[in-house]
């Protein structure tokens, strides 16, 4: 009964374990599915967007023979950091108050820390002579701003606690001493560099991975009629919040009460990932029934045995706990080519782009048009 509840209205997925520099933390609670909250252009605060932009263009500056920087590896990294400062005041300058402080380093214990680092800086960076924490958006330590900090904004200060300097420190150590980054062994390199953290580096490269593919438009000019109305639809709202039960042939809608972590989308105005399907396809003139599980039984079945491969632009995915039992689905998006599908993947989280691996239990997919 409670399965069969939670697929009627779809998608819930957990929260990636975040870990902050130099000291393993674990934050994020763990819900059913299989992708992690955030992933878009649409969760970063402009301004830190901006920073991470303009710091891929100053990088060559200072390491020549660095090679792959994205805006979406910096966006990996702030996101385990620091969230992206989202909660702060982001000055246009990219100056940050409050100021990012992470636990004092003392071997108290405290925040998972069990290794003292005495201080370095005389407080003038982490705000304390007594011992070390780590600063700013990306979570430098003074001792290694102190070896990498650069002036990303003009201003003649290489401060840890501005957004721009900080995302340019963080380039210039990714790099090292000229990495090509877009070797995946050199950026798993660069991030274990971050931190020697196994799980920090899965977790990082995961941000990036869904960052990735959030940046890209999907590629449509081959893309024709009903079938690229029903994307252009679905991708027209990326950036609407996730709202369980949310959404309709109309578009976007309150949600209801609660799915199994009790998470309410009644408060919220967007859509679940079947309301998303729903509105997509009613803009192509095919009408679905609501739930994720019901819509694997419209149009030609794709089986899950012939792999991603097998799916063609415009055709349903599905997610189920049981694949070859369409009564497990739990998740529906719409596939747009190059392995991604446009999704809404889970509460907390926004309509994006995503690869069509970031779920789990692929399940097959459904040919409508």
């Amino acid at each position: 009964m409670t399965l069969l509840l939670f697929a009627a209205v779809c998608c819930a997925a957990p929260v990636g374990n975040a870990i902050s520099a130099y000291v393993a933390l674990k934050t994020g609670a763990r819900e059913e599915g299989g992708i992690a909250e955030g992933g878009s252009a649409a969760d970063i605060p402009p301004r830190m967007l901006t920073a991470y932009k303009k710091a891929v263009r100053q990088v060559g500056k200072y390491v020549p023979k660095c090679q792959g920087m994205r805006w979406p590896i910096l966006a990996g990294i702030a996101k385990v950091e620091s969230n992206h400062a989202v909660g702060r005041d982001i000055a246009d300058n990219g100056d940050i108050r409050p100021k990012i402080y992470g636990v004092l380093l003392n071997g108290s214990g405290a925040g998972g820390n069990t290794t003292v680092f005495p201080d370095t800086d005389g407080g003038k960076w982490d705000g304390t002579a007594t011992g070390e924490r780590a600063v700013g958006p990306f979570q430098f330590m003074p001792s290694t701003w102190e070896s990498i900090g650069k002036d990303g904004n003009g201003d003649k200060i290489a401060d840890p606690h501005n957004a721009d300097d900080a995302a340019l420190g963080a380039a210039i150590y990714l790099c090292g001493n000229g990495r090509d980054l877009t070797q995946r062994a050199q950026l798993k390199a660069a991030i274990w560099q971050y931190n020697h953290s196994g799980e920090y580096v899965a977790n990082v490269l995961g941000w990036i991975d869904q960052y990735t593919a959030a940046a890209k438009d999907p590629d449509l000019k081959n893309v024709t009629g009903k079938v690229r109305t029903a994307i252009e639809a679905a991708l027209s709202q990326r950036g609407v919040p996730y709202s369980w039960g949310g959404g309709n042939a109309s578009g976007k809608s309150y949600g209801i009460c609660c799915s199994l972590s009790g998470k309410s989308g009644a408060n919220i105005k967007g859509f679940d990932c079947s309301g998303l399907t729903t509105y997509a396809y009613a803009k192509a003139g095919v009408s679905l029934p609501r739930t994720a599980a019901a819509q694997a039984g419209v149009g030609q079945r794709i089986p899950a045995s012939l792999g991603t491969g097998a799916l063609k632009p415009g055709d349903l995915v599905f997610y189920a706990y049981a694949p070859g039992r369409d009564s497990t689905i739990y998740h529906v998006g719409i596939y747009v080519g190059n392995g991604q599908m446009i999704n809404a993947a889970r509460p907390g989280t926004v309509v994006r782009l995503d690869s069509v691996n970031a779920m789990s239990g692929f399940a097959g997919g459904a040919r409508l048009l």
